[in-house]
This record gives structure tokens, sequence and C-alpha cells, in this order.
């Protein structure tokens, strides 16, 4: 999720693309709902925080380092079975990236699918216009809009698509972000998103396999530090959204996996007692507790499989890498 623009300069006589404000009424609690969070007996810090820009430059740097496998696994399947992918993706499609960035992963497909419109769905409004002006310069017969939406919340974009009925929705939602969510609200969402399919819709969806704990734990534990860095960020946000006073020194970056959950907990633990101010309260954290900031969960190919079948969908296809470490899945309505 790179979230700095890139591509040509947008010619000044581009329209900018339309844009839909589909934040809910109550998205100001949002700061609330990070404080309840931080006041639970279990911390907890919703890891869509961690994307300030100082986040997004050290994510960009996160997939680029030998041991995070996810980025260039999925790349390399997408390279590799591009011809097969775009010839089981319907034809004429609204195609609609989810949590799009600078919809970098969307541009590649536009060389091999022909779709009706590029809906761009994130919450950063002025971002996803600039990077979708972008686009729409250099492909003007298409027709870009962006929706301004933490889907992670919430997801309607019936009346949108309904503008269209001609053409069917595909959802692109790649890089194994679904693994955020805990496996109710992972159903939650695919459920939401095979009500908006309608009858001919599609998801395209990469997912984060199972493998042994030692390679999953570096993935998520850099020699580096560069993940650590990145994890530890997520105070500095919090520090200025809730006039806190997280020192970042105060904690340390832990990644454990969970044999049984099958997932990745990253952890901020703190090194020693002290208090820390939020806002108008204040929260002591004991040596060893920790904040949890991100889960990362893993699944067997017939584990999710079963979850998109729950959800109402049918996998249609199964594209993995030779190690089975990554795998991209098409659904079907």
């Amino acid at each position: 999720m790179e979230h700095q623009a890139t591509g040509p300069a947008v010619n000044i006589a581009t329209p900018l693309p339309r844009l839909e404000n589909l934040l809910p009424p109550d998205h100001d609690n949002e700061y609330q709902q990070l404080l309840d969070g931080l006041l639970q007996p279990q911390a907890r810090i919703n890891p869509k925080y961690f994307y300030d820009d100082t986040g997004c430059e050290l994510f960009t740097r996160i997939c680029e380092l030998e041991e995070y496998y996810p980025t260039r696994t999925e790349a390399a399947i997408f390279e590799r079975c591009a011809n097969d992918i775009s010839l089981a993706l319907v034809n004429h499609a609204q195609w609609i990236d989810l949590g799009c960035g600078d919809c970098s992963k969307s541009r590649r497909w536009l060389q091999h699918i022909a779709p009706a419109r590029l809906i761009g769905v994130d919450i950063a409004g002025d971002f996803l216009q600039s990077c979708l002006a972008d686009i729409a310069h250099d492909h003007p017969e298409l027709e870009c809009i962006g929706v301004v939406s933490d889907f992670t919340r919430r997801l309607d974009l019936a009346e949108l698509l309904a503008e269209d009925r001609a053409s069917p929705p595909v959802f692109f939602y790649p890089g194994s972000s679904i693994g955020n969510f805990t496996r109710p609200d992972a159903l939650r969402l695919l459920r939401c998103i095979r009500q908006q399919c309608g009858a001919r819709g599609q998801l395209l969806i990469g997912i984060d396999l199972v493998k042994p704990s030692p390679i999953l734990e570096a993935a998520y534990d850099d020699a580096e530090g560069v993940t650590a860095a990145f994890n530890l960020n997520v105070l500095s946000v919090v520090n200025q959204l809730l006039h806190a006073d997280f020192e970042p020194a105060n904690f340390v970056h832990q990644a454990v996996y969970d044999r049984e959950q099958n997932r990745i907990e990253m952890r901020l633990v703190a090194k020693h007692p002290h208090r820390v101010r939020l806002g108008h309260t204040e929260r002591h954290f004991h040596r060893g507790e920790y904040i949890l900031t991100e889960y990362s969960h893993k699944y067997t190919t017939d584990g999710f499989s079963a979850l998109l079948a729950e959800a109402g969908f049918h996998c249609q296809h199964l594209w993995t890498d030779p190690q089975q470490w990554f795998g991209v899945f098409l659904a079907e309505s």
C-alpha cells in the first residue's frame, strides 16, 4: 500500500476524476474508537493507523526486504499467470480496487483487460483522486472513479455499481490484506462483497498461505529492523491524533506466530513500567505488557476456499507459486 503517487504529471487540462465520499456519519468518532482500544484490558491499535507518510515509506522498504516474501511472490504469480487470469476474468467489467493506495497493482491489469470503469476505494481522498488522475491521463477511454471509504467498517457500492448494470463488478483485493481481519470479520467483508457482486461478479484476491513459523516470523521481524521501525512509528501517529505522549523508545517490537490461530501477531511490548497520557486520561503499562497492533492470518488453500464458500462464493481458479507460499484466488458469485 505505497501511498506515494507515481507516473507522469497530470495534464492541467485533464479534469479530475469523480470522487464519492462514502465515509459513515460517525467517522469523526474514529479517535474515540482509537482511544477506547488503547484503554481495553488488552490494548490494541487498528493497523490502518500505520500508514502516515513515514509509515508508507517504511512499508515500501519492507516490501523490498529479502525476508518479506508476500509482495514479490504475489507479483510473480501475477506476472507468470497474467494471461490465464485475464482469460478467466469477465469482460468489460467494473474493476473495483479495494484499498488501492496509488493504484499501482491495478495499473498492470489495464494492459491485459479492458474494464468499463476503474473504481478505486481508499480512505485518503486527495491522494486517491491524484493517483486516479494519473491513470485517466494515460487511459482517456477509461472512466475512473474514486470512493473515499473505510471499507474495513462498511462497504456499500450498490448505488454506484447500479449506474452501469451492463458491466459486472470485479473486486480486486491483493496483498493478503484480508489477513488483518479476524475470521468473523473476514467472513463479514466477503459476504458484503458477495452481495454486491450480483449474478456475474467476481473477486480476485491474494492470500498468504500457511508455512513454517521461522519464515513467517522473519518476514515480520526483519534483521534490518525496518518492520520494528514501522510498528513503533504507529505510536507517533497516536501521539498526534490523541495528544498522547507515547515514547517509542519505551517499547520493543515483537512478532509472534500463533500456530493454533494460524496468524502472526505484531506487538509493542513495554520495556519497563510507565504511564502514558492519552488526551485527558492516561494508562499505566506494566513491564512486558503489550499493545496489539496487527493480526496477519494465514490460510491453507482448502481453508480459504471454505471461507469463500461460506460467504456465498464459488472458487473458480487458484494460482500459486512453486513453493505454494501464496495463493491468488478467483471466486465467482
